[in-house]
C-alpha cells in the first residue's frame, strides 16, 4: 500500500525519531547521541542540508549533509554523510526520494559534485548509491587507528 511521503527540512524535534531509525538499522549507532548532533546540524546551518521523509506524520528516514568548502584538492562539493530509512519502509523508494531532493537542492546551489564514503562490502548502500547515479570517485579513504 503506497503512502504520500512528505519531505521537509529536519527540525530537533527530530532527533528521538532519528535515534530509532539508527537503532533499528544497527544496534551500535543507537549510542550515537543524534539530539546534539542535529543541534549541531541545525545551529551550524552554514551550509548545512537534512531532510526527513515524513508518512502520516512519522518520520520514517533521514538524510544528513553538508557542503564542503576547501579540502585535498576539492572544490565547492556536497557530503552525504549519513541516511537511514525505518527497516519497515525499506524498498519503497523513501531513501531514493530523500537523496533526489537533496542531489536538486544542490544543483540548485550550484554545486557540482556529491560525494559519499560506503564500507567496501555494503552492497545494499553501494546498490542505492549506484542507482542514483553514484560512481567511485577520485578518492581514496584513508583511515588511522588510535
Amino acid at each position: 500500500m503506497e503512502h504520500a511521503v512528505n519531505i521537509r527540512e529536519i527540525t530537533l524535534e527530530d532527533a528521538a525519531a532519528i535515534q530509532q531509525i539508527r537503532k533499528a538499522i544497527s544496534e551500535e549507532d543507537g549510542s550515537v547521541d543524534f539530539e546534539k548532533f542535529i543541534e549541531q546540524q541545525i545551529s551550524e546551518n552554514r551550509g548545512k542540508l537534512s531532510l526527513v521523509a515524513e508518512i502520516d506524520g512519522r518520520v520514517v528516514g533521514y538524510m544528513i549533509s553538508t557542503i564542503l568548502y576547501a579540502g585535498f584538492g576539492i572544490k565547492k562539493s556536497a557530503w552525504i554523510m549519513a541516511i537511514g530509512v525505518l527497516p519497515e519502509y525499506m524498498g519503497q523508494g523513501i531513501g531514493l526520494t530523500l537523496a533526489r531532493k537533496i542531489c536538486d537542492i544542490y544543483k540548485e546551489k550550484g554545486i557540482k559534485n556529491i560525494y559519499s564514503s560506503v564500507l567496501w562490502d555494503s552492497t545494499d548502500v553501494l546498490s542505492f548509491f549506484k542507482k542514483l547515479g553514484f560512481e567511485r570517485s577520485e578518492f581514496i579513504n584513508l583511515k588511522k587507528r588510535l
